[in-house]
């Protein structure tokens, strides 16, 4: 196949070029991205050269732009996303245009080239807090952030394409997924850089948000298989069954770098926090998915990576994320309590 994949540049979307070129040798990849802030050409510069990949920079609302890429493709798989929840409550508009905007472009660009497989890739957080169980596909969506309101609103207009326009679409939607290339500001990779530079981690609330955390290899699999052997129409979680909070997550990164438990400060909750998710990814199993990583070997994976490339996130921890880190977490750190004091 010959696949547009769009957001390329960016955490899940380099490691699943990485994964497509390395499991289907014979396909192709067209890699567009916009390159804004969590966008990084590092993450595909393995690839240069290759003559099973090409790179466009460019924004998925560009509909010009998405047009010529798309041009020739067979599949399109979309992980274009504004992805922070801390970000989305500082500027909600930003989320809306590209995450729900930026689908409808997606798809009238897919008709125009009549597209034969088309995955967008979105989130558990779609289903907003689980206090039990699992959720599974046709469970109630009630997102709680604009973050996860755009997701869910720009899912529901791809899937509409599928019924009005009898566009090939699936939805995938993915649990929290740790692993090599995801930008420092979200919790795994803050955790573990600040950790090897002996600063605070800054924990919400009471530590107490539940998570299932899964590799991004798995994940990566997981929409690849979507791809290739779902029902058009169709949505499948992607996750892992494993449930760890945030005091035991970084607990656990402390641990494997060796640095003490006086690191971890409790601060000020953020809005909209939602403080359980799980999935029943049954769906995806019966299509014969199963995560290879545990928690503790994904985790521990994932610190050793950063721990071998410093070059990578250090030069990224500074400028704009420095200014962004401060004005989320300064006030909220000079007011902070240590985890012991729960």
């Amino acid at each position: 196949m010959r696949i547009l994949v769009t957001g390329a540049a960016g955490f899940i979307g380099s490691n699943y070029v990485r994964y497509v070129l390395t499991e289907h040798p014979m396909d192709r990849v067209v890699a567009l991205d916009k390159l804004t802030y969590a966008g990084n050409p590092a993450n595909l510069a393995e690839f240069d050269g290759d003559p099973r990949y090409h790179f466009v920079h460019a924004d998925i609302c560009d509909a010009e732009a998405v047009g010529e890429a798309l041009a020739g493709c067979d599949a399109l798989v979309n992980f274009a996303a504004e992805s922070h929840v801390d970000r989305s409550v500082m500027d909600p508009a930003a989320f809306v245009k590209t995450n729900v905007e930026g689908i409808r472009v997606l798809m009238e660009a897919a008709r125009t080239h009549d597209v034969r497989r088309i995955v967008q890739v979105s989130t558990d957080e779609v289903y907003g807090h689980v206090p039990i169980g699992a959720a599974g596909e046709d469970a109630r969506l009630a997102p709680r952030n604009p973050y996860s309101a755009s997701k869910a609103g720009g899912e529901l207009l791809a899937l509409s394409y599928f019924t009005s326009f009898d566009l090939p679409v699936m939805v995938t939607r993915g649990a929290n997924t740790i692993g090599p290339y995801q930008y420092p500001e979200k919790v795994v990779p803050v955790f573990v850089t600040n950790a090897m530079e002996s600063e605070p981690l800054p924990i919400y609330g009471e530590g107490t948000a539940v998570r299932n955390y899964m590799h991004v290899a798995d994940h990566c699999a997981g929409i690849d298989l979507v791809l290739r052997s779902g029902e058009p129409g169709a949505i499948f979680n992607v996750g892992v069954e494993f449930e760890v909070n945030t005091v035991t997550l970084a607990t656990s990164i402390l641990e494997l770098l060796e640095k003490p438990r006086s690191l971890m400060r409790l601060i000020a909750d953020r809005p909209g926090h939602d403080y359980r998710y799980s999935l029943d990814s049954s769906r995806l199993e019966s299509l014969g998915w199963q995560p290879r990583y545990a928690f503790a070997e994904a985790l521990a994976a994932t610190v050793n990576w950063y721990v071998e490339n410093e070059e990578w996130w250090r030069p990224i921890k500074s400028g704009s994320f420095r200014a962004y880190y401060e004005r989320n977490y300064a006030a909220r750190l000079a007011n902070s309590r240590p985890v012991e004091a729960t």
